[in-house]
This record gives C-alpha cells, sequence and structure tokens, in this order.
C-alpha cells in the first residue's frame, strides 16, 4: 500500500461494515480463515448499496441485481478473535453498468489495516440474467461519492487490472 496513507486517511472514507470476529471465523491457523475476509467485505457492499438506494426493498421486486465480476485482495495483517475490524470504502470510478471500488479493512484492536480488496461490481436486470445501466438516481449518488473520494489528498492503491 502507498506509505503515504495513514489510517487517519482511511478513517475519512465511509464506514459500511464493523464487527467483532469470532472463533468460528478463524481457520487451523488461528487467524481469520480467506474465507471471511471476502464475506465480509460483501457485507460492506451491502451498506454501500443502502446509501445508493439499492436496498433490500429495489433486491425483493427480483428485477434487480448485482453482479460481482472482478476481484483483487491484498492480505496485510492477520485478524484473530476477539478484534473488532471496520471496512471502509472509497468509489474509483462508474460506468453505465459498473462501479470500480476499494474496500479498507482496518482491524481497529490492533490499529492496522489488515486487507483491501479492489473490486468491480455491476448493475443487473434479473429478468434477463445480464448486466444492465444503473438507474439515473442510483446512479447520481454513486457519482456524489465518487467525486468526494475524489477530493481526497491520497490515490487509492490499485492493482491496474480493473477499470469500470
Amino acid at each position: 500500500m502507498n506509505q503515504d496513507i495513514e489510517l487517519k486517511d482511511l478513517r475519512e472514507l465511509p464506514r459500511y461494515h464493523v464487527e467483532t470476529i469470532t472463533d468460528e471465523y478463524l481457520d487451523i491457523m488461528g487467524h481469520m480463515n480467506v474465507r471471511w475476509y471476502v464475506a465480509l467485505f460483501s457485507r460492506a457492499v451491502t451498506g454501500l448499496f443502502k446509501e445508493i438506494g439499492m436496498t433490500e426493498e429495489y433486491f425483493a421486486s427480483g428485477e434487480n441485481g448485482s453482479f460481482a465480476l472482478r476481484q483483487f485482495i491484498n492480505y496485510l495483517a492477520e485478524v484473530r478473535s476477539g478484534e473488532t475490524i471496520a471496512v471502509h470504502t472509497r468509489l474509483i470510478e462508474r460506468s453505465e453498468k459498473r462501479i470500480h471500488l476499494v474496500h479498507f479493512m482496518l482491524n481497529e484492536t490492533r490499529e492496522v489495516l489488515s486487507s483491501t480488496m479492489e473490486a468491480l461490481i455491476s448493475h443487473a436486470d434479473l429478468t434477463r440474467r445480464k448486466t444492465s445501466p444503473f438507474p439515473p438516481e442510483i446512479a447520481a449518488r454513486i457519482d456524489s461519492l465518487t467525486a468526494a473520494a475524489g477530493e481526497l489528498r491520497w490515490q487509492a492503491p490499485l492493482c491496474g487490472a480493473i477499470h469500470a
């Protein structure tokens, strides 16, 4: 990760999920298993979706959804049982159908960045099972969050392989 980014910088981002890790999340090495990183990042996406108008009611019709298209995860510092994590999210860009974002998982107990996940997520028309454009009101909310992130003094660390 960029050495110029500090935890205080990451905490400026919207926080979409907080959770204290329990023993059931651990693997044989005594730290959080990789599958839980994806699950916790997914819970953060749910929080982001609520903020932009993609709520449970929005999805309940069965007509609208989302597809995860690409993910790039960095594991930076282990997470152990009893530690609390917080996932902060920075939107990078939006196209007609896709959002490019980076999640930052902070270990609040140990005050370290534990993991990042860069992702590409598309809006979906579930009646056709195809990607589809974001409705205008949702696109506007995404654009507002993306613009706010663009005002930050630091650049998000990107893998270079993901673009909206």
